[in-house]
């Protein structure tokens, strides 16, 4: 998919939005699908539940592009939807299990000729399962910060407008949270 670029002016973009072209859409939808799969992937740690709140994001904006204030600020706009959806998303199922994902089970049942592959695959997979249970350890601001910033791709000035907390307290988390995840992760090597 595109990645949305560092400095677009998604002006006309959400004009034509705004007008409910559905091409405005569909570049809207093509810029920030992956960032916001990973966000939520990361934060919440389901595939399904990851995609099923990257859909609800982009309803959202469909709804409430009208309400939208074009400041230049759009991702942030965009990521704070996204945060909230998150947020009411822990709060709702806290203490719930996390499902399996699905895509994993498939690999675990791939033909033995592809041994390698899913070798490499499950590695990567138990990989990322070790991040994210790191991840999930982090109290739960540090957490947003650091993901915001690796997955959504935010910059630490658009985490602080996003969060309504002063820059230093965002560079603040993100430096603790990732000084605590290297240590971590130095420490299970």
């Amino acid at each position: 998919m595109a990645r949305a670029a560092v400095g677009t002016d998604w002006s006309g973009v959400i004009e034509r939005a705004r007008r409910l072209d559905a091409g405005a859409f569909d570049e809207i939808v093509d810029a920030y699908t992956d960032r916001l799969f990973g966000f939520f992937h990361r934060m919440l740690g389901g595939r399904s539940e990851a995609e099923d709140l990257v859909q609800e994001v982009f309803v959202r904006v469909v709804r409430t592009i009208g309400d939208y204030r074009d400041n230049g600020r759009f991702e942030a706009w965009l990521f704070k939807i996204a945060g909230n959806l998150a947020r009411d998303r822990i709060r709702k199922e806290r203490g719930a299990p996390v499902l399996e994902d699905d895509d994993r089970a498939a690999e675990i049942s791939a033909p033995p000729d592809r041994f390698h592959d899913r070798q490499a695959t499950m590695e990567r997979a138990e990989q990322a399962d070790r991040v994210q249970a790191l991840l999930d350890r982090l109290p739960s601001l540090e957490r947003e910060v650091v993901l915001l910033r690796h997955f959504g791709e935010l910059s630490f000035q658009e985490i602080a407008e996003y969060t309504g907390s002063p820059l230093g307290t965002v560079l603040s988390r993100a430096h603790r949270g990732l000084s605590k995840l290297r240590g971590w992760m130095e420490s299970q090597r």
